[in-house]
């Protein structure tokens, strides 16, 4: 029997290696999830979205694939053209 991909990941998040460079990502895919969630809400493609911010469907794969960091001022054009409305803390940990 194979293995499905939660089982296979729980397995892997045993190792502590894996761990720590998994919740080191942690940030950068909830910013990737939050433009996801914002663009998919609105109802728009990727394309749609980035004619909205006037740049390329490509930038916005790499911004939702996490392979790029948004700047604060690309991740407010974000909320702007998705009509969403940022925000931010920092929490005490």
């Amino acid at each position: 029997m194979s293995k499905t991909l939660t089982d296979f990941k729980a397995e892997l998040l045993e190792t502590p290696e894996v761990r720590l460079a998994y919740e080191a990502q942690a940030p950068e895919y909830a910013i990737a999830r939050a433009i996801i969630e914002a663009r998919t809400r609105c109802g728009l493609t990727q394309a749609q979205l980035a004619e909205r911010m006037k740049t390329s469907q490509s930038y916005i794969a790499r911004l939702e694939s996490a392979q790029v960091i948004p700047t604060m001022k690309t991740f407010l054009r974000v909320a702007e053209a998705t009509e969403s409305k940022a925000h931010f803390s920092l929490e005490q940990q």
